[in-house]
């Protein structure tokens, strides 16, 4: 089983804390692994635990009133999700569920809020904080006026990187959900895109062209 300090050195929520602060939070936190499919908490059910992303992707989605989903990010390591248990509420305010194999490390609820105590620490979480809120209003941008092949690449290049090419454990239906078309739409923007030169997507790896910089 992996210990968890590294990951929780590694993730941003806690990135700047002291050695001792995050080896107290290693020695409370707890990895799990995650099967394909497997719902790590549902939405509205008690927050027990904030979450890095140790392996794999998580989809986290909001039910709609239509009945569907709204997927509001796709989380890979070594970020954090979930944090929002420990402020507005004590409820999940998303579903969390593997995209693919995936592992993940628990850190209990109750063991950050004795944390805060700590300046350094609250300081820390205030800072993550805000950049969680940037890239909420840049998501909400994104589906409102962003066209759907700005979404498409912008998807792409986060989940990805800089890389030329690169191979993503995700379905084109988990990013057709995840930029807000149907898995049709994505099929065209596809082809659109390999005719522009843009991007190939070949089974699961992805090929950036020169017009794709």
């Amino acid at each position: 089983m992996p210990a968890p300090l590294q990951f929780i050195a590694d993730a941003a929520f806690f990135r700047g804390l002291k050695e001792s602060s995050r080896q107290a939070l290693a020695e409370i936190a707890v990895y799990r692994p995650l099967r394909k499919g497997e719902v790590l908490f549902r939405e509205g059910l008690p927050g027990r635990a904030v979450f890095v992303c140790h392996s794999g992707r998580i989809q986290l989605h909001k039910s709609a009133p239509d009945g569907g989903d709204v997927v509001i990010k796709i989380v890979q390591p070594p970020e954090t999700f979930a944090e929002v248990i420990l402020f507005e509420a004590d409820r999940y305010p998303v579903t969390a569920a593997a995209l693919t194999p995936a592992a993940v490390i628990a850190v209990p609820r109750l063991a950050l809020h004795a944390m805060f105590d700590r300046a350094d620490f609250r300081n820390d979480f205030l800072a993550m904080l805000m950049r969680k809120q940037r890239y909420l209003a840049e998501r909400i941008v994104q589906l409102t006026s962003h066209s759907a092949d700005q979404r498409l690449i912008a998807f792409l290049r986060e989940q990805g990187g800089a890389a030329r090419s690169v191979t993503l454990p995700l379905s084109k239906k988990s990013v057709a959900t995840a930029i807000g078309v149907t898995p049709e739409h994505l099929s065209r923007l596809l082809g659109g895109c390999a005719r522009r030169g843009i991007l190939r997507w070949c089974g699961r790896t992805i090929t950036w062209g020169d017009s794709g910089k």
